[in-house]
């Protein structure tokens, strides 16, 4: 089924899907869970727009290359063209605010960073981020105190909020885009609160961001 960025209400945006910028270990307890030291700056890797599938329909756990993980993450979607932006053009850029899943092939992540390579065939792979709908920014008070839920089979697996972030949105959107022009259609996935792990095909999940948004799934 074809991916199209939308509204919670269900119209569509004329947006391109587009890439996804990520930042790894943008909650200090996730980046503590996997043994990994804290970035002294945001930590960047990008899925490709392939990668992108909607969330509200089953999605496809690969089977061959070892444990899949999930993670948690508000996502950000871009409206307008962004290069070398301040964060107040950043904020004046932000079309939506909904949530995706990084999913991630944990034993060939970990087979990678040992041999010095990078990451993207664990990160990037073809529906390696499903993206739930959008909320307008006008609903969202604060960026900054959000929760973030997700819960497998029932079990509440992640609980975190944005306040809990290393690097905020707006600055984080503005130092993303010294880098990579973001253009309509792109999103930004800002990090995962601690709570990773495991995820099987038949899974269900349920994931939450505040009182704005509740999207239930599964996967196959």
């Amino acid at each position: 089924m074809s991916y199209q960025h939308q509204y919670l209400n269900g119209s569509p945006l004329k947006l391109p899907t587009g890439k996804v910028i990520c930042v790894g270990r943008n909650f200090a307890e996730h980046a503590a869970e996997l043994n990994n030291p804290i970035p002294t700056e945001p930590m960047l890797f990008i899925k490709p727009s392939t990668s992108v599938v909607d969330m509200s329909e089953p999605f496809f756990v690969p089977r061959d290359y070892g444990s899949v993980h999930f993670e948690t993450e508000m996502s950000i979607l871009i409206g307008e063209t962004l290069k070398h932006a301040s964060p107040v053009q950043a904020k004046a850029a932000i079309i939506g605010v909904g949530l995706g899943l990084d999913l991630t092939l944990r034993d060939l992540q970990s087979q990678l960073k040992a041999k010095g390579h990078p990451w993207e065939k664990s990160k990037g792979f073809d529906g390696s981020c499903p993206l739930s709908s959008f909320v307008s920014l006008d609903e969202v008070e604060d960026l900054q105190a959000l929760d973030i839920r997700l819960w497998v089979n029932d079990e509440l697996r992640q609980q975190g909020n944005s306040s809990q972030m290393l690097n905020q949105v707006l600055p984080l959107i503005s130092y993303c885009s010294e880098f990579f022009t973001l253009e309509p259609g792109d999103v930004v996935l800002t990090g995962t609160p601690a709570g990773v792990g495991p995820i099987s095909p038949d899974d269900k999940l349920r994931v939450e961001l505040d009182k704005l948004l509740s999207i239930t799934t599964q996967a196959v």
